[in-house]
């Protein structure tokens, strides 16, 4: 039997930006920055892996007395 390989997910910057809990600029900076891979999809799209999303590093905020 042949193994079945999973369909990647990709989703929007809107929706990247609501799953990360950040702005679409803040993703576009991730982007960028080569923090974030992501890929054009037609002239103007741009999608981002679903998997490399919940890969990227997230800060911490510090507490600050």
């Amino acid at each position: 039997m042949t193994e079945r390989r999973a369909i990647p997910v990709y989703l929007s910057l809107d929706e990247a930006a609501e799953a990360m809990s950040v702005s679409v600029k803040t993703i576009r900076r991730w982007i960028a920055a080569g923090t974030l891979p992501a890929y054009r999809c037609g002239k103007r799209a741009i999608r981002i892996k679903l998997e490399d999303l919940e890969a990227a590093p997230r800060q911490i905020p510090s507490a600050r007395c």
